[in-house]
This record gives structure tokens, C-alpha cells and sequence, in this order.
């Protein structure tokens, strides 16, 4: 039985796994790596640690490739609420680091649940979606779907780590994939869009922006188009309604780490001198990230020889900036194939979501490539300085027991499943 598993199973995707796990593990021994360490299996080293947790790792994919495939499907409720018990939980045992309490401490292991949350949620909602009684068309089911993806995001904001709690709504894409109309995706970049523009230029400016458009629209389209103006004078003012709540948001409701955050990528602040505060502080990761990866030019300075890796320019590049030892160590090259890597990965996965027969299998398949690909584009563009800074780790490369162990066995359920592909039915 285990061997007809390894014959279906896709070795492609494993051995881009591999890579990259490996890949990552070089990183972290370079970017902790010390004079006084003497073995690779030294577990007092972040290194060592992450050792572990990769042979851990391989453990866990042996035995998420035994399971009978339909286990998943059948367990995926239950997983689910044992997984939003253990947030709630946070609240009265968790253990707080780096100012956010979302772990448990077991004593050898810190347990970060919202990691275990993405593999039960992405589950969760394969299932709801997958089952014949469940309609799109639906207002009611929408917000059923909406509700699985929301409950585990609220649980984990105010830990606070709003960073994983963002993650959660990627799903979003597979309610999408399943037939959500393509209109509430509208309505939400447009949200964005003028959140974005009103912190950047004001409601006034907006309103005239928006007062310039309509007026061009029915200058040039009036006559070939007849659209009833009523519901674009409402959209209008639900827009400007939307943009004079924005600054309360922002001024209110956001802490003011997050505040300087978004003052720094959208070069809000016009006090030349407090922008340069606010860069080196909290702007600080971002500076010195894109210089460690400007100084390793094509192809870096080699293995070990990183300066600004090894002054410690960098915090927390073990973690959420590992890919600037990249940059600096491995140079254009090096990030190159990286890059390479997940995107390789990334279209096999949507290869093989595409080719399955069971409805659940899919949309789980596109659940995996969600979380994935928003915790890359997110941490690859925090580190190069096209987004604020949000602390999420890069999928198998950046330290973490957890992160390593939650990300290996959301892809490897997949994998399995995918070794069902020619059966309609578990």
C-alpha cells in the first residue's frame, strides 16, 4: 500500500521541497554561525534546532503519506475545532515572545497554534465548500465560507500578531476559485485602493479625482452606454463615506508601530527629519535588509562571509529575514534561484490542484498554494521594501519548529491526496 503511494505521489514538488528546506537550513547555520559552535547537531544553536525539526519534519511526512487520504476529509471538522479551542486558549496559558502571546510552551518546544490553524482551516473549508448542499449562489453560504476563514483571524489579531491573522483571509482566493462572484473581489481592491489614497492625498483630493472621472465617463461613454446615474451618485458617496472613516481607522483603532509602518512605505510623514526617525527605527530591518542585499551584488560574497550577516545589521535574520543572507552571502544568484524554486513550485501546485477528480482535494490544493503564496510575496516584498513590515516567516526556509513543521504538513496532506486523484469519490 505504501509503496503504490510513492509510486503516485509527485517528486517533483518533493524534490523542490527538499531544496528549499536545505537551502533554508545553509542560511540559518550562516546567519547564527559563531566561532565558538562545534557541531552541526549542537541543539543549543538555532541551527541545531532547526536540524531537529527537518528530520521531525520528514517524520511527520511518513506518516501524513500512511493515513488513508479520505482521514482528511472526514477529520477536517473536528481538526478544525480543536485548533480554535487551542487560540482560545492562548488567552489564559499562552506564552508571550517578541510581544505577542501566541505560543504554548512545552518545555523542549515552543507550540504556535495559528500555524496548526492554517493546515484545519484550509481543511475546514475544502470540506463546507465541497459538499453538494453548499450553493455560492448563496448569500447564506458565502458568509458561511467567510465565517470559517474570520473566526481564526479574530482569535489571532489580538494576541496581537495581525501578520498570521492576514494569512488566514488568502483563502479568500478559493472561495473565488470555487464560484464567489468576481465582484466582491472588486469591492475589496477598491477598499484597499482608497484606503491607500485617501492616508496618501486626503478625502478632498479623492472626491475630486472621483468628481473628474464620472464627469469623463459620461462626456465620453454617456452616449453609447446608458447607465442610470442613481446608483453611481450612492456609489459615490458610499466612497467618500468610506474615505472620511479612514483617518479614525488609522488614527484610532491602529497602534502607532503600525501607524510609522504605513508613514514609511507610503511616505506619509512630510517632517524630513521625523521621516529619518521613523527610518531608523522602525524602518530599521528594511534599511539594512536591502543594503545586505545590495552589497551581494551577482554573486554574493560567499558562504560564511557575509559582514552585515554576521555584525548582526540585520535583527531577526534568521526568521523573517533570512532571505537577506541570501541576497548578501549568494548574491543576484542566489535570490535568482530562490525565486526560481517557489515559482516552480507554485505552478506545479496549481498543475496538480487542476487535475483532480475530487472536489475536495482541489479546493484544498488551492488552499495550500494560498497560504503559501501570500506568505512569500509577503515576506520576499517586506524584505526588499515594497511592503510595510508585517512579521511572517518565509515557507521552509526561515526558523522556526512550527512554521516548518505546520507548512510541511500542509503541503504533504495535499501530496497524499493527490495520490487519490484517480478516484471520484474517497
Amino acid at each position: 500500500m505504501f509503496g503504490k503511494v510513492l509510486r503516485r505521489i509527485d517528486w517533483l514538488t518533493i524534490l523542490i521541497y527538499l531544496a528549499l528546506v536545505f537551502i533554508g537550513w545553509i542560511n540559518i547555520y550562516s546567519s547564527t554561525f559563531s566561532d565558538e559552535q562545534t557541531s552541526l547537531l549542537d541543539l543549543s544553536t538555532r541551527s541545531g534546532k532547526q536540524l531537529f525539526f527537518i528530520i521531525v519534519s520528514l517524520v511527520t511526512i511518513i506518516v501524513v503519506l500512511a493515513l488513508e487520504a479520505n482521514f482528511y476529509e472526514r477529520f477536517a471538522s473536528l481538526f478544525y475545532l480543536l485548533t480554535m479551542v487551542s487560540l482560545l486558549g492562548l488567552f489564559v496559558f499562552g506564552k508571550t515572545i517578541a510581544g505577542a502571546t501566541s505560543w504554548y510552551d512545552l518545555g523542549f518546544f515552543n507550540f504556535q497554534p495559528s500555524e496548526l490553524a492554517k493546515v484545519s482551516t484550509a481543511l475546514a473549508l475544502a470540506k463546507y465548500l465541497s459538499d453538494i448542499q453548499t450553493d455560492l449562489r448563496r448569500v447564506k453560504d458565502q458568509l458561511y465560507a467567510l465565517l470559517i476563514i474570520l473566526i481564526p483571524a479574530l482569535l489571532i489579531i489580538p494576541q496581537p500578531d495581525p501578520g498570521s491573522a492576514l494569512v488566514f483571509f488568502s483563502l479568500v482566493f478559493v472561495i473565488f476559485r470555487e464560484g464567489l462572484p468576481l465582484y466582491y473581489l472588486g469591492i475589496g481592491f477598491t477598499l484597499i485602493l482608497i484606503f491607500i489614497i485617501t492616508l496618501m492625498f486626503g478625502t478632498i483630493w479623492l472626491t475630486i479625482g472621483l468628481s473628474l472621472l464620472i464627469v469623463l465617463f459620461f462626456l465620453l461613454k454617456r452616449k453609447t452606454l446608458k447607465v442610470p446615474i442613481i446608483p453611481i451618485i450612492i456609489g459615490s458617496i458610499v466612497v467618500i463615506l468610506f474615505s472620511l472613516s479612514v483617518n479614525f481607522v488609522f488614527n484610532n483603532l491602529f497602534e502607532q508601530r503600525h501607524r510609522d509602518r504605513f508613514s514609511l512605505w507610503l511616505r506619509l510623514e512630510k517632517d524630513p527629519e521625523k521621516l529619518e526617525e521613523i527610518r531608523k527605527t522602525i524602518g530599521y530591518n528594511t534599511y539594512q535588509s536591502e543594503k545586505a542585499i545590495e552589497s551581494g551584488g551577482l554573486s554574493g560574497k560567499g558562504f560564511l562571509e557575509g559582514t552585515r550577516t554576521k555584525g548582526d545589521f540585520v535583527p531577526e535574520q534568521d526568521t523573517d529575514y533570512i532571505f537577506t543572507t541570501i541576497g548578501e552571502e549568494w548574491g543576484f544568484v542566489g535570490t535568482a534561484t530562490v525565486i526560481i524554486l517557489f515559482s516552480i513550485l507554485f505552478l506545479r501546485l496549481i498543475y496538480l490542484a487542476e487535475r483532480q477528480k475530487n472536489g475536495f482535494s482541489r479546493m484544498y490544493g488551492y488552499g495550500v498554494i494560498s497560504v503559501l503564496l501570500v506568505h512569500y510575496f509577503i515576506n520576499i516584498g517586506m524584505v526588499i521594501g515594497i511592503l510595510p513590515t508585517i512579521g511572517i516567516p518565509l515557507p521552509f526556509f526561515s526558523y522556526g519548529g512550527s512554521g516548518l513543521l505546520f507548512f510541511t504538513l500542509l503541503l504533504f496532506i495535499f501530496l497524499k491526496l493527490d495520490t487519490n486523484r484517480l478516484k471520484e469519490n474517497f
